[in-house]
């Protein structure tokens, strides 16, 4: 299936955001114009998330350590529940787990992926980029990800080349804090972010939208196991808090098209992000001069530079 012909020039006026194939109907194509999102039911199989939830629990175990992945912690939880899945939030930048990384290359899901832009070029090729595995919550956290635009953290462009896909390990629905979106807000430009003005402690990183209009109507994805969402990199959207006894774990990546290019994000609403993520590096490998761009490409190296020739 992922040898589908492709046309990269879209319908003029009509289609902007996804390519000319037969993997999606003109419906749903239609949707995810209008959108900036689309819902696939039961895309990823039962077998291949219950290995990803056998790798997350020994990660958490630490029985493997992948290089490079970032492991998000509740401390407040650590006496309650020691060492522990219960204590973690995320994995962030699983490309060196073998298993893990499975998820960026599965057929079914980059068959999806061909029908958007961020595959423009014939033949296809992916750069998988930004790599993690949500695990959330438990009932004692206060863990969510206010409303943002994922096109914040990533110095190059163009946006409309980037597609992320997330899918739902567990069922996931207003209780557990499943995804909320605003549709339509892909056609808006990138916004100013920081962190949110709310009591409380804030997640590191987790910087949301600082002119968000909370009036605007979301819509809350309801998502059943194996379901996955594909969206565009503009879009608002953000999780809820988890108010039940139990977890709600998801798994996600971003692709990127090879036509992207790198951007200098100086001078720019993503400066103050640069100095927070280069303060963190320079911290944890002594580095003396980091930029946004030192950091994807570092990123780019550990997954060795493939590209997924479809």
């Amino acid at each position: 299936p992922t040898s589908a012909q492709v046309s990269a020039v879209p319908h003029p006026g009509r289609f902007l955001y996804t390519l000319d194939n037969d993997v999606l109907t003109t419906q749903q194509r239609q949707f995810y114009e209008d959108n900036g999102y689309l819902l696939i039911k039961k895309l990823v199989s039962d077998e291949d998330i219950e290995r990803f939830r056998k790798e997350f629990v020994r990660i958490c175990k630490r029985e493997v350590n992948p290089p490079g992945a970032m492991i998000m912690k509740d401390e407040s939880l650590r006496s309650q529940y020691g060492q522990s899945e219960k204590v973690v939030n995320k994995v962030q930048d699983f490309q060196e787990d073998k298993e893990l990384f499975r998820y960026c290359t599965l057929p079914e899901k980059l068959y999806e992926c061909i029908c958007f832009n961020a595959c423009a070029k014939n033949p296809l090729k992916l750069c998988p980029l930004c790599l993690r595995a949500h695990i959330c919550h438990s009932p004692q956290q206060t863990f969510l990800h206010p409303m943002h635009q994922d096109l914040h953290y990533f110095p190059f462009r163009p946006a409309d080349r980037i597609v992320c896909s997330w899918t739902a390990m567990e069922r996931a629905d207003q209780g557990n804090g499943c995804l909320f979106v605003q549709p339509g807000t892909h056609k808006q430009p990138l916004k100013p972010h920081g962190y949110p003005q709310w009591e409380g402690k804030t997640n590191k990183l987790f910087h949301g939208l600082l002119d968000e209009d909370e009036k605007t109507p979301k819509v809350h994805l309801v998502m059943e196991k194996g379901d996955t969402v594909f969206f565009h990199p503009l879009l608002f959207h953000g999780s809820g808090i988890n108010k039940t006894s139990g977890f709600r774990k998801s798994i996600s990546c971003h692709f990127a098209s090879s036509e992207c290019y790198y951007i200098d994000v100086k001078n720019t609403s993503q400066e103050h992000l640069e100095k927070e993520l280069a303060e963190m590096v320079r911290k944890k490998y002594n580095a003396t001069s980091v930029e946004l761009r030192d950091i994807w490409n570092f990123r780019a190296r550990l997954v060795q530079g493939e590209r997924i020739n479809l």
